[in-house]
């Protein structure tokens, strides 16, 4: 018996969390729980704090059901699960900036969202502090002979968000990356609280705007686990088609991208040119080109009866002959391969301790899609494939989102295939007496986005955490590019393109 099993064996179920349970932990319990998951005996899916007590989401070894332990927190401190566990090492760091509680025995304790420039401190803990200026963030070393540091933004060139990334170099050659986020912090999860369901989805759909569709799904199945909703059939195949499109709309971009990123703009013009289309039907179908504010809780935000999606067909046809062109020509163009092919590499070992999930983890032999492990309506009853390779550089996950657009065009027919030509796309919500929480994951086109949520007794949003991919991506990057030049930085950061305001709440 495994060391997590162990520690399950003593944690007693509380709250009422659906559709899958919650637990109480003690210390020793939660340290047992770390440690498995140091030992790789379960999949880290979350950690996030309230004012006095923690939360650690996680799916167990050969489980397809996730689960949340929780440590009360009376004197402030937990045991770190980062101490075990690298990847939760951020994801602490954050529980302090935010409610002040300190992860005991944790390798970094710096500050991450937190800049300094908040009107409190620990804004979401039991007594927030008046804000007070930080001493200056201090860089991790590097030691060796002829080393220099290159400072890159927070301001970059072009619309892009804000990052620092700072690296250390010698000659060209990148020894050390490290990354200082968090200047996007909108403080969504404090923002909620307080907020009815339809009100805190409108924060949920912007915490990553190229993400809306999956964040406003996770959040919607969170509020409708919580309350025992029942969703439309054909609210969720409008709700997959939506998601379907948002993951075509983001490759296609991310591919022509990538491929400018080498110098190669022929590719960023034709698959721009396809990005525009994918945007134009969804705008004329669902009325936004992102769908913002499209899938709400208890189902879509579309008026019942017919729906036009003339504009989806024409797009699939229309991508079905012109993106394998696109395809042989990134195959058979020499030039940009010797860019991609070997660059950026993230081995599979070091994957297999993050779990990152997308085309980053699936480009480096992780197979994990939400759709699939932790299936979910309608995907339950679709027929698509995973692709995964092992070579883990920029060329692999190019040809991951190459076989997710061909994935998804075959999804979008299905669902189109079944969709009811009329009926029902949404209901309304019960009102409840007593507290509900909900858990829920939707896998995006970045990987899986986890959100958690606990109804008060009048309905409205006691807490909230949203949880992106990009928390267990950022730090490969890092890895990453160690050992590349620094011209091949852009290349190695639009392959994983990670999301800078989904990390910083």
């Amino acid at each position: 018996m495994s060391t997590l099993t162990q520690a399950l064996f003593s944690a007693r179920p509380t709250g009422d969390q659906r559709p899958w349970p919650r637990f109480a932990v003690d210390a020793p319990a939660w340290q047992a729980l770390a440690a498995g998951l140091g030992e790789g005996r379960g999949r880290f899916l979350g950690l996030w704090g309230e004012a006095a007590a923690v939360h650690l989401a996680l799916l167990p070894e050969a489980s397809a059901e996730p689960l949340v332990v929780t440590l009360d927190c009376p004197e402030g401190a937990y045991p770190s699960v980062a101490h075990h566990h690298p990847p939760a090492g951020r994801l602490e760091r954050t529980i302090f900036d935010l409610t002040g509680l300190t992860a005991s025995a944790s390798p970094d304790r710096r500050p991450w969202l937190d800049h300094g420039r908040w009107g409190l401190r620990h804004p979401l803990g039991a007594h927030p502090d008046p804000a007070e200026s930080l001493p200056p963030y201090v860089f991790l070393p590097a030691e060796g002979r002829a080393l220099h540091q290159i400072p890159v933004g927070p301001v970059h060139a072009g619309i892009i968000e804000p990052g620092h990334f700072r690296f250390t170099a010698a000659g060209e050659t990148v020894v050390r990356l490290e990354e200082r986020l968090g200047y996007v912090h909108k403080g969504i999860e404090a923002l909620m609280a307080g907020k009815t369901p339809a009100e805190a989805a409108k924060l949920a759909a912007r915490t990553s705007g190229d993400s809306t569709v999956a964040y406003s799904w996770a959040f919607a199945r969170a509020v409708e686990a919580a309350l025992g909703v029942t969703v439309p059939e054909r609210a969720l195949l409008l709700r997959a088609l939506m998601a379907e499109l948002e993951r075509l709309a983001n490759h296609f971009g991310d591919i022509g991208a990538i491929c400018n990123d080498a110098a190669f703009a022929l590719m960023l013009a034709h698959c721009g040119v396809l990005r525009e289309r994918v945007l134009r039907a969804a705008a004329a179908c669902f009325g936004h080109r992102l769908m913002m504010d499209a899938v709400v809780p208890g189902g879509v935000a579309l008026a019942d009866g017919a729906l036009d999606l003339s504009p989806v067909r024409a797009l699939i046809d229309h991508a079905a002959k012109a993106f394998p062109p696109l395809v042989k020509l990134y195959d058979e163009t020499a030039s940009l391969q010797d860019r991609t092919v070997k660059t950026g590499i993230v081995k599979p070992a070091l994957a297999r301790l993050y779990h990152p999930g997308g085309y980053v983890g699936r480009a480096s032999g992780i197979a994990f899609d939400a759709r699939r492990e932790i299936p979910y309506a309608p995907y339950d009853r679709l027929n698509f494939e995973v692709p995964v390779l092992t070579q883990g550089d920029v060329n692999a996950r190019i040809w991951i989102r190459i076989r997710e657009v061909e994935q998804s065009l075959s999804l979008i027919g299905q669902i189109l295939a079944a969709l009811p030509p009329g009926g029902p796309v949404q209901v309304d919500l019960p009102t409840v007496a007593e507290p509900r929480e909900g858990l829920a994951l939707v896998e995006g086109f970045r990987g899986d986005v986890l959100v958690w949520l606990r109804l008060d007794g009048q309905g409205k949003v006691a807490r909230c955490h949203l949880r992106d991919p990009s928390w267990f991506q950022w730090p490969l990057l890092e890895a990453a590019i160690e050992g590349n030049i620094v011209a091949d930085f852009p290349l190695c950061n639009k392959s994983f393109n990670c999301s800078y305001s989904g990390q910083d709440l």
